[in-house]
């Protein structure tokens, strides 16, 4: 039995604004109902679209869903667009006094009908954000609105937004946040790389700030830079995909080209891409070049 507030319970008992607004100026629904939960939230603006005068919902899901629902409507009357831009799944988690953790993947999904709702009266997509927010024909080059948990559809963008957003550090946190893990388990590997790669670019960004840039090192020599992979190969990556039955060789180094071949496991992994981007890449980066591009070898 989870551990609810007593205003958690009070809006789930009583939730307020439930419905739907005829001719709403905007709408926003994310979840879906294959993964348990549903959120859609309508607004309405004053004459001149500044402030919300009216919001209600309609939603499927637990208790923790309906509550944030409600909680969430409260919240954003009256308020101009910008200060409802500003609102977290904290403001909302917070307003209820508190969530279960495993539950604060409700007050994200409250989020995100708020923030699909205002994209919506801006324009910008149609007003749903199954894909943390974007609309699935937003060109994205850096490949982030792809698929990582697909028993409940979430994208790498929602994982790394969550994870920003609320300071996630573990696998279990992003379970909690996102539902991404919850199911069949598969994907758990895959929100690791996403992490370790979150907190390499995080520790990078903490020493450059704290390094003056008197103290700062010099650039690599060639030889330097050769060394260094090789031993970051050999020390830190291997290791890691030798545990998972799989394992790297170093084929060629062309300027901040790294050339590898995959072997065991990894070579016929259909995740072999991502472990080189998000793992490898992300590892060679932190550890020697920011500028590090690493390729697979060319089959033959």
């Amino acid at each position: 039995m989870w551990d609810y507030t007593k205003k958690v319970m009070e809006h789930f008992l009583n939730p307020r604004n439930v419905g739907e607004i005829e001719q709403p100026d905007a709408v926003g629904e994310v979840g879906n109902l294959r993964c348990g939960d549903a959120l859609k939230v309508y607004l309405k603006f004053d004459d001149n679209r500044e402030r919300i005068i009216d919001a209600k919902f309609q939603t499927f899901g637990c208790a923790s869903a309906i509550a944030s629902a409600s909680a969430l409507t409260e919240l954003v009357v009256g308020k101009t667009i910008e200060e409802a831009s500003a609102l977290t799944n904290d403001d909302i988690a917070d307003y209820l006094g508190s969530l279960p953790e495993e539950k604060m993947h409700c007050s994200v999904m409250g989020m995100e009908a708020l923030q699909a709702a205002l994209a919506n009266l801006r324009g910008e997509g149609k007003g749903t954000a199954t894909v943390g927010g974007h609309d699935h024909e937003e060109y994205d080059p850096e490949g982030l609105d792809r698929t990582v948990c697909y028993c409940f559809s979430v994208t790498e963008r929602k994982i790394r937004e969550a994870v920003a957003a609320n300071h996630l550090e573990t696998v279990d946190q992003v379970v909690h946040f996102t539902k991404a893990g919850g199911g069949c388990g598969g994907c758990k590997p895959d929100i690791q790389n996403i992490l370790d790669d979150m907190q390499g670019q995080r520790r990078q960004a903490e020493r450059e700030m704290a390094t003056p840039d008197a103290a700062k090192p010099k650039p690599l020599t060639n030889l330097q830079r050769i060394k260094l992979i090789q031993e970051t190969i050999e020390q830190q990556i291997a290791p890691g995909l030798q545990a998972d039955g799989g394992d790297l060789e170093l084929i060629d180094i062309d300027g901040a080209r790294v050339i590898v071949r995959l072997q065991g496991a990894c070579a016929s992994c259909p995740s072999a891409h991502i472990t080189l981007k998000r793992w490898v890449e992300a590892r060679l980066r932190e550890q020697v070049d920011e500028k590090i591009i690493v390729e697979e070898e060319a089959a033959e």
